[in-house]
């Protein structure tokens, strides 16, 4: 959803400075705007990037500053973010905080860095991505949630509360919560590759185990299944996520401009996202019961990959 935020973007004669953590997507990133040739003075820069990072966080600013001579800037994407972590008893901490610290930490720590530039502009808009996860901490039965659902909360309840501090200090600035349902992203297929730091399609051992501990959790008997097996329905996963989603990430990204645009302050990208937000606020107690999800699920037409 990222690459065709940035492709949009510049679509619409936006000058951009983005970050990935790998050369790969940046490059990827690139060539897609590229591809459709840049309008006349739009400029992008591209930049590697650890948001969970301070120090690289401020490095990015001041290099994205440097490179396109500006002091200033009007709209800040906080859109970073990977999965694991699922589960305080089967992951490991490491693998906890380091989705929390992207998830969340990359929203902080971005906005504290760029606020200063998005001050100096005459009018700037932030734009913070969190998820139906972010009012709904489930994504399938027997499938624990923690770390992206606390980090995506936190993003929503940080957009909300800037509402207020954004009116009383910066009144020239907005800021928008992004709250994506099932996106057609790659979302699924890096997500390992970064906890793992494999950018690799071969999975490491470690990778292997998760797997299979995912999979038993899903009502599959693993311990049948050959390595190479688990590996095949890691890849299936991740590819039914991508192409079975019911909406693209071409679609969310026009969504989101348009909500932006129109001064929205709380941006759903999906028929998906409003039918949760609607379910949930209608019946809170019984959102994590069993059913409750399954019922979700026929309603929605979500296909749930295990």
């Amino acid at each position: 959803m990222g690459r065709e935020l940035v492709r949009q973007l510049v679509a619409e004669g936006c000058s951009i400075a983005t970050c990935d953590v790998s050369v790969r997507g940046l490059a990827e990133t690139r060539t897609a705007c590229e591809q459709e040739g840049l309008p006349q003075g739009v400029r992008i820069t591209t930049h590697i990037a650890d948001v969970s990072d301070e120090s690289q966080v401020l490095r990015f600013r001041d290099e994205a500053a440097a490179q396109h001579q500006t002091d200033r800037i009007h709209l800040l994407f906080n859109n970073a973010g990977i999965g694991g972590g699922s589960s305080m008893f089967v992951n490991s901490r490491e693998e906890w905080e380091r989705t929390f610290n992207i998830c969340w930490g990359g929203v902080y720590l971005c906005t504290r860095a760029f606020l200063p530039m998005l001050q100096k502009a005459d009018k700037g808009h932030i734009v913070n991505t969190s998820s139906v996860n972010g009012f709904w901490a489930q994504i399938g039965v027997n499938i624990p949630q923690t770390a992206y659902s606390a980090a995506k909360f936190a993003v929503k309840g940080f957009s909300e509360a800037l509402q207020t501090d954004l009116r009383l200090h910066a009144p020239h600035i907005r800021c928008s919560v992004v709250m994506p349902g099932h996106i057609g992203t790659g979302i699924a297929a890096n997500t390992g590759k970064v906890q793992a730091g494999n950018d690799s399609d071969k999975l490491t051992p470690r990778q292997i185990e998760q797997a299979r501990a995912r999979l038993k959790a899903g009502g599959v008997d693993a311990g049948k299944m050959s390595d190479a097996d688990v590996e095949e329905a890691v890849r299936e996963r991740a590819r039914r996520f991508l192409a079975e989603a019911p909406m693209t990430a071409a679609q969310a990204a026009r969504v989101i401009l348009d909500g932006v645009k129109a001064d929205r302050w709380r941006i759903l990208v999906g028929e998906d996202a409003h039918k949760i937000d609607e379910w949930v606020r209608r019946s809170p107690e019984e959102a994590y019961d069993v059913d409750f999800f399954q019922r979700f699920a026929v309603e929605a037409g979500w296909k749930v990959a295990r």
